[in-house]
């Protein structure tokens, strides 16, 4: 059910594949042990025309919805997790964020959901 969508620059994909990015993501997230296996989904938009700062610097932001329910001090520790997993993929990229949001369980839906 988390959805990890992964904000970028372009040149990111030139130092590491997608497919690695989105590994480590996953892989780091899952870690956490806060979300059921084979429910992580993780994406990647690579940006070309963008401004950081009024720079053409690398960045990524992780932007991370996940269900309702878990505490303050474990969407931090999600957080810290997967900042200090890109940190060490990236060690040469002034900006890698993130920020978790909550999915309401009273107004999300999916195509399961739906008769």
């Amino acid at each position: 059910m988390p959805h990890f969508v992964i904000d970028c620059s372009a040149g990111i994909l030139k130092q590491r594949s997608p497919e690695e990015i989105i590994l480590s993501v996953h892989d780091t997230a899952e870690a956490t042990k806060l979300f059921r296996d084979g429910d992580i989904k993780v994406r990647i938009r690579p940006y070309e025309y963008y401004t950081a700062g009024r720079t053409q610097d690398d960045f990524i932001h992780v932007f991370g919805y996940i269900m309702q329910g878990r505490n303050t001090e474990q969407k931090a520790d999600l957080s810290k997790r997967i900042i200090t997993q890109l940190k060490k993929m990236f060690p040469d990229v002034p900006v890698i964020s993130m920020n978790v949001m909550d999915f309401e369980k009273d107004t999300y839906c999916n195509r399961n959901l739906v008769d």
